[in-house]
């Protein structure tokens, strides 16, 4: 009020809105705008602000719920999810309060993730063998977390990539050339993070006593060895199965069915595959090798112990919270 009584003030000492913005700090518009009021009006076109557009509070609110409604209960016709636009348009309201009201809710229709709950009928004692050997390990043992990486493809581009630089991110070309696959299979151990790795061309049983016999030669033979692992086929083949009764230092652990989250190699797989192999160029199979080597040995030059926090009756909570949520839904 004081500063539009200002420019009422100045106005009528016959300075212009130029002036009057200058000497005021305000803009020319609202200069003009509060002498243009008081001119037609007179003190009461000053005194008070004009009605606004708009929706009402009480409209707005209710508005708002209708977006969250829709976009938590229901989907377009033609497509899997809402977008700002389509819902702005079925609800005959502004992009910009759909998106503002998404932006205060939290809600994110374009974005998804997976999920798969165990139906392993032995999920709770696996689950608590596992979790009890991350967080209480027993002693004069190691615990390692293993499995195998297959299929790893020696793709090379059919064109080079472009470098990043300022203003445009790097590129690479989305077709490619196969030059052949291998896979890795590599335990990770949870007291020191170091990783035991090797490459093989196949996956079998065979390969897979091979890889045991890596682990009992590198590691000290004073100690047992856990090994926690998933329950693929070849983990559990008799001819496995008679290596490790004449091994007793080696005791196997398997994760229930579909909890491959439980086995921590899979976060080492996960690095792997991001950092060094999802955007390299490799013009045959040595080469892919060579670089997964290169990446085990500079893990291991600073290795960290895997540190397991979750404790089996918390997953336990979660996973049940998880099955009521799909009951309701398929009994609703």
């Amino acid at each position: 009020m004081v500063c539009r009584a200002q420019i009422v003030l100045l106005a009528a000492a016959g300075k212009l809105n130029q002036e009057i913005a200058a000497e005021l700090g305000v803009s020319e518009n609202k200069a003009g705008r509060w002498r243009a009021r008081y001119a037609k009006s007179g003190i009461s076109g000053i005194a008070k602000d004009l009605p606004r557009g708009g929706r009402s509070r009480a409209d707005g609110g209710a508005v708002e719920s209708l977006i969250i409604e829709r976009t938590t209960q229901t989907k377009p016709a033609n497509a899997t999810h809402w977008s700002i636009r389509s819902l702005a348009k079925e609800l005959d309201v502004s992009p910009s309060m759909v998106q503002r009201v998404w932006k205060t809710n939290g809600l994110k229709p374009h974005l998804v993730k997976t999920f798969k709950i165990s139906n392993d009928p032995h999920f709770e004692e696996k689950l608590r063998d596992v979790v009890g050997l991350y967080l209480n390990p027993p002693e004069n043992a190691l615990v390692f977390s293993a499995d195998e990486k297959t299929s790893i493809q020696a793709l090379d581009r059919t064109q080079p990539s472009l470098p990043i630089v300022k203003g445009r991110c790097g590129t690479v070309t989305h077709d490619y050339k196969r030059n052949g696959t291998t896979t890795l299979f590599a335990a990770i151990s949870m007291v020191c993070g170091m990783v035991i790795g090797t490459c093989m061309n196949r996956h079998r049983h065979q390969e897979w006593i091979e890889f045991l016999k890596l682990i009992d030669g590198q590691t000290d033979p004073d100690l047992d060895i856990h090994l926690i692992v998933d329950n693929y086929a070849t983990h559990k083949h008799d001819k496995v199965k008679k290596w490790l009764k004449r091994h007793p230092r080696f005791h196997v652990h398997f994760i229930p069915t579909s909890s491959s989250w439980l086995n921590v190699i899979e976060r080492f797989f996960r690095d792997l595959d991001v950092k060094r192999l999802k955007r390299g160029v490799f013009k045959n199979v040595p080469d892919v090798v060579a670089a997964i080597n290169g990446y085990i040995d500079a893990h291991n030059e600073d290795p960290n112990p895997i540190i397991w926090s979750a404790t089996a009756d918390k997953i336990l909570e979660k996973v049940g919270r998880a099955r009521l949520a799909l009951d309701n839904l398929q009994t609703g």
